[in-house]
C-alpha cells in the first residue's frame, strides 16, 4: 500500500508548464499592479468625481500600500492551515467586492477604506502566488513557473495602466474600476477551471517568522530586495522630473512604454535561464542597472543616452520578483516558501515606499542630478551582498 501511494503521488505532478493554471496566477498579478497603480492615470477624473484634491486623491495609492504592507504577513500565518484554490478565490473575490465600491463610492472615506482593503488582498496574493506556482511542476520546472505567473507585473505596467487612462478618458473612472470588477469575475471562473487545489500546510510542519528569518541565506536576500527595490523606484517614482533634464518630460508615457517591453523581454530571458543560472543573471542584473546609473549620471541629459539607459533598466528589472523569489523559495525549502514570500511582500513595499520618500528628500534638498549617485551605491551594496551570499542565498550551482 505505502509503495503504490509513492508510485500514483508524483505523477500528479506536470512533466511540463501547466501553462493555463499559471496564467491564472500571472492574471491575479495584473490585478493587483492595476488597482494598485490604475488611480495615478485616473487622478484628474477622481479629483473632480470626488470633488477632493489632488493630494487627498494621492491618498487612494498610499492606503493601498498600507493595506498590502501590515496584510501580508499576518494574514499568510492566519492561512497557513487553509486549502489553496478556495483561498485564492476569496482573495480575488475581495479585488471584486473592494473595486466595485471604489466604482460606485460617492465617499472620500468609504473610497479609502475599500482601498485600503483592496491592498490586503493585494498583500495576501503577493504572498501566495510563488508558492502556488512552484507546488505545480517539478524541481527542475520552479523557477520558470514562478517566471510565468510574474509575468503580469509588467503586461500591467507597460499596458493595463496606459489603456486604463484612455478608457477613463473615454467612459469615466468608475467604469474602469467596474471594468476590473468584470475582469476578477472572469478570472475566478478561470481559477474554478484550470487551477489545481492543494491543501494548506499541517500545523506541525509549519514554520514560524523567526525560524524562516534565521534560515542560512534568507536575511541577505532580503537585504538584496531592500537595496535593489529602493534604488529601483527612486528612479521609477520621479521618473518625470527626472526626465525634464532631458527635455523628455513630455514622452513619460513612451519611455516607461520602452521601459516595459524591455522588462517582458527579460522576463522571457529569466524564465528560460532561471533554473540553471540564478545566480549568474542576479548579478547580471544589478551590474546592469549599476552601468544604467553610472550612464545617467555622466549622460542623464542627452536624450540617446536615457533611452538605451531605460532599456537596459527594463532588461536587469523585468526579472528581478522572480530572480529573488526564487532565492528565497530555494533558502526556505518548502516548509518555509509561504512564510517567506509575505515577509518578501512586506520588504519590497518598505522599498517602495521608501523610494517615494528618500527620492522626494533628494529632489527637494539637491535635485534629480543626485539620483544616479544614490541609485548607484544602493545597487554597489546589493551586488557585493549577493556575491558574498554564494552558499546559500545566491547558490553558484545556480
Amino acid at each position: 500500500m505505502s509503495s503504490s501511494t509513492e508510485v500514483v503521488q508524483p505523477a500528479s505532478v506536470p512533466t511540463r508548464l501547466p501553462w493555463l493554471a499559471l496564467l491564472a496566477l500571472a492574471m491575479t498579478g495584473f490585478i493587483c499592479i492595476l488597482t494598485e497603480t490604475i488611480p495615478a492615470g485616473l487622478l484628474p477624473h477622481i479629483v473632480e468625481g470626488l470633488n477632493i484634491s489632488k493630494g487627498m486623491a494621492g491618498q487612494l495609492v498610499t492606503l493601498y500600500a498600507i493595506g498590502s504592507l501590515v496584510a501580508a504577513i499576518p494574514f499568510a500565518m492566519f492561512t497557513a492551515g487553509m486549502r489553496r484554490r478556495p483561498l485564492l478565490l476569496a482573495i480575488i473575490a475581495g479585488f471584486l467586492v473592494f473595486n466595485t465600491i471604489t466604482a460606485i463610492s460617492s465617499s472620500y472615506a468609504l473610497t479609502l477604506v475599500a482601498r485600503f482593503f483592496a491592498g490586503v488582498a493585494a498583500g495576501a496574493a503577493w504572498g501566495m502566488i510563488a508558492g502556488y506556482a512552484r507546488r505545480m511542476v517539478p524541481d527542475a520546472l520552479k523557477g520558470r513557473a514562478l517566471a510565468v505567473a510574474m509575468v503580469g507585473t509588467p503586461i500591467a505596467l507597460t499596458f493595463g495602466v496606459p489603456a486604463g487612462t484612455l478608457l477613463g478618458d473615454l467612459i469615466g473612472w468608475r467604469a474602469v474600476f467596474g471594468l476590473m470588477s468584470l475582469l476578477t469575475l472572469v478570472l475566478m471562473v478561470w481559477v474554478l477551471w484550470k487551477v489545481p487545489d492543494y491543501p494548506g500546510q499541517p500545523a506541525d510542519e509549519r514554520m514560524t517568522i523567526g525560524q524562516v528569518f534565521v534560515l542560512p541565506g534568507i536575511r541577505p536576500i532580503l537585504m538584496v530586495v531592500l537595496t535593489w527595490m529602493l534604488a529601483h523606484n527612486i528612479l521609477y517614482t520621479y521618473i518625470a522630473p527626472f526626465l525634464e533634464r532631458s527635455g523628455l518630460g513630455s514622452r513619460v508615457d513612451l519611455i516607461l512604454l520602452v521601459f516595459g517591453l524591455a522588462a517582458i523581454v527579460s522576463i522571457w530571458i529569466v524564465g528560460l535561464l532561471i533554473d540553471r543560472k540564478l545566480r549568474l543573471l542576479t548579478l547580471l542584473s544589478l551590474l546592469g542597472f549599476a552601468l544604467v546609473s553610472a550612464a545617467l549620471w555622466v549622460g542623464g541629459t542627452s536624450v540617446p543616452v536615457v533611452y538605451a539607459a531605460v532599456a537596459l533598466w527594463g532588461l536587469t528589472f523585468g526579472g528581478a520578483a522572480t530572480l529573488l523569489q526564487t532565492a528565497q523559495a530555494n533558502a526556505s525549502g518548502e516548509e518555509g516558501v509561504d512564510i517567506v514570500m509575505p515577509i518578501n511582500t512586506t520588504v519590497w513595499n518598505l522599498a517602495i515606499a521608501g523610494g517615494g520618500i528618500v527620492g522626494g528628500a533628494l529632489l527637494e534638498l539637491i535635485g534629480v542630478q543626485s539620483f544616479p549617485a544614490v541609485l548607484l551605491i544602493l545597487l554597489l551594496i546589493a551586488w557585493i551582498i549577493a556575491l558574498s551570499a554564494k552558499q546559500h542565498g545566491f547558490p553558484g550551482k545556480r
